[in-house]
């Protein structure tokens, strides 16, 4: 087994277990909860296989939820940004750069990790707290659940990425 798959593992075993002891409580102003675990999938390098990222991106999603009570909702939203990484990350990465890139904000520079980790942040909060809602009927709360939740899951995440690359 290889370095790169036993980080995978601890990442993966780290992220799970602080979303779940910790992050999971933390609900600010009834409407934002930081959902760390997204940081899982934006770290993925340029050359994973696409099979791979959704069967780790899929377990994820699926070990939160058991532990959380949302029976589907990360699972769901965890695979669909696990199958938007690679192409979303091709438009940002140059042509010309290593088929083993690691993302982060020394490689991709601070304004493309930023937009690439808002982007997929985005879409991952838009779609929990719409299968949470399961309607649109109180569209308003479901856009401040959503944007303010991003919002705060993307300042742990740059702080992560801060103190990951240091």
């Amino acid at each position: 087994m290889s370095f790169d798959v036993i980080k995978r593992i601890a990442l993966f075993f780290v992220l799970c277990v602080v979303q779940i002891l910790f992050l999971n409580h933390i609900r600010l102003f009834n409407i934002a909860t930081p959902m760390l675990y997204i940081f899982f999938v934006i770290t993925f390098h340029r050359n994973t296989p696409k099979w791979a990222l959704l069967l780790w991106s899929f377990a994820l999603g699926l070990a939160i939820d058991v532990f959380s009570n949302t029976p589907g909702l990360a699972s769901g939203s965890m695979t669909l940004i696990g199958i938007i990484q690679p192409y979303l990350l091709e438009l940002f990465v140059p042509r010309d750069s290593i088929d083993d890139l690691e993302i982060s904000t020394t490689t991709l520079g601070f304004g493309k990790y930023l937009t690439f980790s808002s982007i997929l942040t985005i879409i991952y909060c838009l779609v929990f707290f719409a299968l949470e809602a399961f309607s649109f009927y109180n569209w308003m709360h479901w856009l401040s659940c959503a944007g303010s939740s991003a919002l705060l899951t993307l300042v742990l995440i740059l702080s992560l990425e801060a103190v990951r690359k240091k």
